[in-house]
């Protein structure tokens, strides 16, 4: 795949230099006053990051799921019980439904 900017196809190479590059013998990017004008008021800026208020509010619901346990041992328990019982009952009809929801999000 090829793209042509203003002209400028493959293999084509911009080959010319100035005689300030000629004199100075910098074969490697030649910078323009603009581009280091451009590079110190960036630096002397610095950086400056802000957060939207969802991005904000994402976070404090991360942190506040991270207090709650992955797994909930009591619900485990009571399951295993009664599995080993034969009290656990399986709603069919619900466990279709839930298996026909999930394909529909996963391939709509």
């Amino acid at each position: 795949m090829s793209v042509d900017l203003n002209g400028i196809g493959p293999g084509q190479v911009n080959t010319t230099r100035t005689t300030a590059d000629k004199a100075t013998g910098n074969q490697s990017t030649p910078s323009t006053a603009g581009e280091q004008a451009k590079a110190q008021s960036t630096a002397a800026r610095g950086d400056n990051v802000s957060l939207s208020n969802q991005a904000k509010n994402l976070k404090q619901l991360e942190q506040k799921l991270g207090d709650y346990p992955e797994m909930d041992d009591d619900r485990i328990a009571q399951i295993r019980a009664a599995l080993e019982d034969g009290t656990y009952k399986i709603d069919a009809e619900k466990l279709a439904q839930k298996m026909l929801e999930m394909d529909k999000s996963i391939f709509g």
